[in-house]
């Protein structure tokens, strides 16, 4: 079962206030970054929360559950948390300040094309 689009769009919309705060679809399921960093999952329209130090000090004691089958273990946020804009945004700020920053991407190189010589057709 994948995630409903409207689902995604409330929860990033509720998270807004944490900076830019953004949506990728990826393999029927969402990816939801911020600041570039990603911080959680939307999985089955279910919220899972990158866990970092301060996000189980802020949360208390999160329920934790893999977003996908084989993933690591993530914090689990209830639905009804996520009408709490406030709540929500602040740890969205304290995940995606404690992430390092994605490693940057490396260029492929282009093809170098060869060059004819001026004496052959």
């Amino acid at each position: 079962m994948s995630s409903k689009q409207g689902t995604v769009d409330f929860i990033v919309d509720q998270m807004s206030s944490a900076g830019a705060v953004s949506s990728k679809k990826m393999f029927g399921e969402y990816a939801i970054y911020c600041e570039s960093k990603v911080v959680a999952l939307v999985c089955d329209d279910q919220l899972f929360m990158k866990p970092t130090a301060g996000g189980r000090k802020f949360v208390g004691n999160p329920e934790e559950a893999p977003a996908y089958p084989g993933a690591k273990p993530s914090f689990l946020i209830a639905g009804d948390r996520w009408d709490d804009s406030e709540w929500l945004s602040e740890l969205v700020r304290i995940t995606a300040r404690e992430l390092p920053m994605p490693k940057a991407k490396p260029t492929k190189a282009k093809p170098i094309k060869k060059q004819k010589s001026p004496g052959s057709i």
